[in-house]
């Protein structure tokens, strides 16, 4: 049975305060449309919002919650994770504020794990005020992965622009290293799977880059692409999948080359995410494809060069809520689809 639009439960995680987060989240909800489409709750403190409210002149109405059973649909829902005040000063790194976003990401993902809320939105987190004896993840994404079924993989989306990888958070100097066949078949079934069921996209076609430049030529300027992804891909379109290359990365993007394909799959991370966001002017979503339950996030960080500032551009956050939503109508129909698949009439005799 699909949910009505408002009855999606949109939990946020409310990242690090003294960044642009909280800005961005209010500034999502001042727009009361949105609460026609989901109903957010978010993970924080309603006094300390009301606080950033006010330092933005936000018009967003707060409701203030004390358990998560008293979420109401077509209010903006903060739930009091703690009560005890905090001190701010934006703009700038702080241990303790750390501790508090990362308060807000756990219990939302507890929350999204019980089925308590729907979707995960995560604010932006400083990655090095928040690690503790507790908490000694890299970042967002590695701890959903251990939290939730299913393995992880970072997808950039915008419109119909799709950008994976096939090695994120890892040093440069180790990429080559870490790309095997195994890698590659297990990055590229995700994505395979993910634009079918959450993209709605029944046949995909996905592009892969090479590692080196020219890829290789010819083993002149290495070797990864004849030795592992030209027999990797093979192996994969001789089964069915759909994926093409490797592509020499320069000229890709430039020459709209990536238009004809429903994912690009970049070898590593500044391959992929320098073309993404130079195309996605700002509006671009992160994506933790791959999992049993949805998680998506602005494309940018805390920017504590702006916080408090009242500068910061909440067009990612606000496509970032949208596309959870997407990804969640669009996984409901293809699960109901699944069950009930069409029944062909036998011929009469």
């Amino acid at each position: 049975m699909m949910k009505k639009a408002e009855n999606i439960i949109v939990g946020i995680s409310i990242g690090d305060l003294n960044g642009i987060g909280s800005e961005v989240v209010l500034k999502t909800f001042e727009d009361t449309r949105m609460l026609e489409l989901c109903t957010p709750v978010i993970f924080a403190n309603v006094k300390i919002l009301s606080f950033v409210r006010k330092n933005f002149e936000s018009t967003v109405a707060l409701h203030g919650i004390d358990r998560l059973d008293q979420i109401v649909v077509g209010k903006v829902n903060v739930f009091n994770l703690w009560k005890e005040g905090i001190d701010l000063n934006l703009g700038t790194n702080d241990e303790k504020v750390g501790e508090y976003a990362i308060k807000s990401f756990v219990a939302a993902t507890k929350a999204l794990k019980d089925g308590e809320i729907d979707v995960l939105v995560t604010a932006p987190i400083n990655k090095y005020n928040i690690q503790s004896e507790s908490f000694k993840f890299p970042g967002h994404t590695d701890y959903l992965n251990q939290e939730l079924e299913g393995d992880a993989l970072m997808l950039m989306v915008q419109d119909n622009l799709r950008v994976g990888l096939l090695t994120d958070h890892i040093p440069l100097n180790e990429v080559a290293s870490h790309l095997t066949e195994e890698l590659i078949f297990k990055k590229i079934e995700t994505i395979k799977q993910t634009l079918i069921q959450d993209f709605s996209i029944n046949k995909p076609k996905i592009a892969v880059l090479g590692l080196n430049p020219h890829c290789g030529d010819g083993g002149v300027i290495g070797t990864e692409e004849d030795t592992v992804l030209k027999p990797a891909l093979k192996k994969l379109f001789e089964k069915g999948t759909l994926v093409f290359g490797p592509f020499a990365a320069d000229g890709f993007f430039g020459s709209n080359q990536y238009e004809k394909y429903d994912a690009i799959i970049a070898t590593y991370h500044d391959q992929g995410l320098i073309p993404f966001k130079t195309l996605s002017f700002g509006n671009g979503v992160n994506y933790t494809a791959g999992l049993n339950k949805i998680r998506t996030s602005p494309d940018h960080g805390t920017a504590y060069d702006i916080a408090g500032k009242n500068k910061a551009d909440y067009n990612s956050f606000k496509e970032a809520v949208y596309l959870a939503i997407d990804i969640y109508n669009s996984r409901n129909e293809y699960g109901e689809i699944s069950q009930k698949p069409l029944k062909t009439k036998e011929k009469q005799l």
